[in-house]
């Protein structure tokens, strides 16, 4: 059974739920927080154990990174880089793998290595994407953005960030579902920081419980982002572990089913305190 839809069953059977932690694992050289860090077998075998140990539930691949500016990778580049990373999570662990990737080739190839989630910035939208996932019979994350990589924080306009990224979300399901995909095996990811400013970042994160009470369990990834670097006084990168976890706290509160994170460990026990001491 697919290790991803064990993990959800489970959070929603549980009272006092909290999320899920997935743990982020960038093999790419240019990613914003750890680029390049992870570049040699040694270092990604490394980065595996120790989430592990720190109570990881879900490791997400990436290959090609997606923060504003980035490069694009080739499909060959970006297969080069995961399929190893895939094969040493599964060689040191047996936690839920998951796949940050828009090409519908790179996700046709990770899905025949039978990972657990395709996780889309592009909700499917890529020629093809909605087709394979659907005949695939695997979870999916649906995340809202405004743009692309290159050019998303240029300038960010809506008339009402809430409505518009629910409204996006919600016709995906609907695509998704028309498809074939099934409801449970669809999540939701509104998207920080991808075509957002500060205040569009910040009016959904107070606005998440209406993306949480939806009937699709949601993805909430803030970790060490430009954001919480904002909300500190402009700190950066390396200085924004704290500033993280309470966001991750923050989305926990509010419903969220998993939370996207570096600092596995970290998060791991501020969850396991917060969870002992709601009400």
């Amino acid at each position: 059974m697919n290790k991803l839809r064990q993990l959800l069953d489970v959070w929603k059977s549980e009272e006092r739920s909290v999320p899920l932690v997935m743990g982020i694992l960038n093999v790419t050289p240019d990613s914003f927080s750890d680029g390049g860090r992870f570049s040699t077998k040694d270092a990604i075998q490394h980065q595996i154990e120790e989430m592990v140990c720190s109570g990881v539930n879900i490791i997400d691949i990436g290959g090609e990174s997606t923060r504003p500016g980035a490069a694009f990778v080739s499909v060959d580049e970006e297969l080069d880089r995961v399929m190893p990373a895939i094969e040493l999570v599964r060689a040191n662990s047996d936690v839920a793998i998951s796949i940050d990737t828009y090409k519908t080739e790179v996700m046709a190839e990770v899905i025949n290595r039978r990972v657990d989630l395709i996780n889309d910035v592009n909700a499917l939208l890529a020629e093809g994407a909605l087709e394979l996932v659907a005949r695939s019979d695997i979870p999916v994350c649906l995340m809202h953005k405004q743009g692309t990589p290159e050019t998303m924080q240029a300038a960010p306009v809506y008339n009402d960030v809430v409505e518009e990224v629910m409204g996006f979300l919600k016709a995906r399901v609907a695509a998704c579902e028309e498809a074939g995909i099934r409801r449970e095996d669809i999540l939701l990811d509104p998207g920080f920081g991808f075509g957002k400013t500060l205040t569009h970042n910040t009016d959904l994160f107070r606005a998440l419980e209406r993306f949480t009470k939806l009937s699709y369990p949601v993805l909430v990834g803030v970790s060490r982002k430009t954001m919480i670097g904002a909300l500190l006084g402009d700190v950066p990168v390396g200085e924004r572990m704290v500033g993280s976890v309470a966001a991750a706290l923050v989305a926990a509160h509010k419903g969220a089913a998993i939370v996207r994170v570096h600092d596995v460990k970290e998060t791991v026990q501020a969850l396991k305190v917060a969870r002992q001491l709601w009400d």
